[in-house]
């Protein structure tokens, strides 16, 4: 059942077409003007499709389309028209009508299409709600962020190779995930591959696969992250930290849709998209020589920017209140103090930075709501020192980054991975620094 506004300075006509909805059980609201349809649209926002005449005095049927069109969820809009004005119905679709109806029209032909529009919407609205879950930290109140939104929509429907650039923590992951589902991809695999949480020598195999026998210990053949995205999108997160063997294959792919898998002697086809992610200056990497100009150049078709959290404050407490929710804790958990500090701080770690900061609020806050105060540790806190304060007689680099690394490690409770993030490098930079250190025992966690 839809909620359906019906609009028609015709009262009998208006009544015969809201009767004839109601008995396909459709929940209809009837107004006989153009300026009771924009009040309506104002105290009722849950209304799913209008149907308004096109020719009404005053206020006329293209401003209803277009203030129901403006709405922050719009309505379908089904015009009616009289016969012999078919430029005005042209001018209706091109403002965003869903469809029309020419006068005197059959009742069934009608009720037929709102049953269209109706199923649509509904579908719409469930897969909206299932994006939602998926990419539960797109928060877009602010301008740069419904920009990115709104070029991620544009890009989706396509096959085109796909760059999300920005900081760390600024959510480029959960944007690749909603151009996959908003995709003609969405119900084939998103295969998501974290390009420096592996070392080179085992990212080839897992990207490409390998055949029995190819190196020491493959003792079976394996199919590879490529070839399980066949047909859906293939996601390469911090694609800026593999290395230029690596970046010649996956060149190779990328030009011809063909890869060889480790010790095989022929080469495979797989229709996958790729959507790659960084948050290095892919352009600096280039000039420098330690990223392939030609492999930029072929990830680089589509390049969409994530703005930083201090470029989309807007976003701060949105973003705040949907993690308190989460956690099953309501929008007045949080109080007006702490909200303006939240808004106040730079985020240098971004969304990341917010929710740990947050976390940690919520526990010293206890069942109390939380203040500025439980957030010192996070945001408004002391800047740390800076590095000039540190160089005085007997300051040795080799221990103090040692005494880092191992602080690092100590808090993430031994997860590599976790202690990278905490000291902004990639795992295969921490890696390098414990075998320089002689702590590098190479097993993962």
């Amino acid at each position: 059942m839809a909620r359906i506004l019906v609009v028609d300075d015709e009262p009998k006509l208006g009544k015969f077409v809201a009767q004839a909805l109601e008995l396909d059980g459709q929940h209809v609201v009837r107004v006989t003007s153009g300026r009771e349809a924009l009040e309506q649209l104002t105290v009722t926002p849950a209304v799913e499709i209008v149907i308004t005449d096109l020719r009404m005095p005053d206020v006329d049927g293209l401003a209803v389309l277009k203030a129901a069109r403006g709405r922050p969820n719009p309505p379908e809009v089904i015009v009616m028209t009289a016969f012999g004005t078919a430029e005005s119905a042209v001018e209706a679709m091109k403002a965003g009508a869903a469809d029309y109806v020419t006068k005197p029209f059959a009742m069934d032909e009608l009720r037929m299409r709102v049953r269209r529009l109706a199923s649509q919407h509904t579908a719409e609205a469930r897969s909206e709600r299932l994006l939602r879950r998926l990419t539960p930290d797109l928060v877009a109140e602010s301008p740069a962020m419904q920009a990115a939104l709104a070029a991620a929509r544009q890009v989706a429907p396509t096959d085109a190779t796909v760059l999300l650039l920005g900081e760390s923590g600024t959510g480029k992951s959960q944007l690749a995930r909603f151009i996959h589902y908003q995709s003609k991809r969405a119900s084939a695999p998103l295969v998501e591959v974290h390009c420096a949480a592996l070392p080179e020598t085992l990212l080839e195999g897992e990207l490409f696969g390998y055949e029995r026998g190819a190196f020491t210990g493959a003792t079976q053949r394996k199919a590879g992250h490529l070839a399980a995205a066949d047909g859906g999108t293939l996601f390469l997160d911090e694609i800026g930290e593999i290395t230029p063997a690596t970046q010649v294959k996956l060149l190779r792919f990328l030009q011809e849709r063909t890869f060889a898998p480790l010790g095989a002697t022929e080469t495979r086809s797989v229709d996958a998209r790729v959507v790659s992610a960084t948050n290095r200056e892919l352009e600096e990497a280039v000039s420098t020589g330690t990223f392939r100009e030609d492999f930029y150049y072929r990830l680089n078709v589509f390049a969409i920017r994530m703005p930083p959290l201090r470029e989309r404050r807007e976003d701060i407490i949105p973003i705040a209140e949907r993690f308190l929710a989460s956690r099953g804790l309501p929008a007045e958990k949080l109080s007006s103090r702490a909200r303006e500090r939240l808004i106040g701080h730079g985020w240098p770690g971004n969304v990341r930075e917010l929710e740990n900061a947050l976390e940690r609020a919520m526990i010293l806050a206890g069942e109390a709501e939380i203040g500025a105060d439980h957030l010192s540790a996070g945001a408004g806190a002391a800047r740390p020192r800076k590095a000039s304060d540190l160089l005085v007689a007997g300051f040795d680099l080799d221990a103090f980054e040692r005494e880092v690394v191992y602080a690092a490690l100590e808090r993430a409770g031994g997860n590599k991975t976790h202690a990278a993030k905490l000291l902004g490098i990639t795992r295969r930079r921490l890696y390098s620094m414990l075998a320089s250190l002689g702590a590098g025992d190479g097993d993962g966690e």
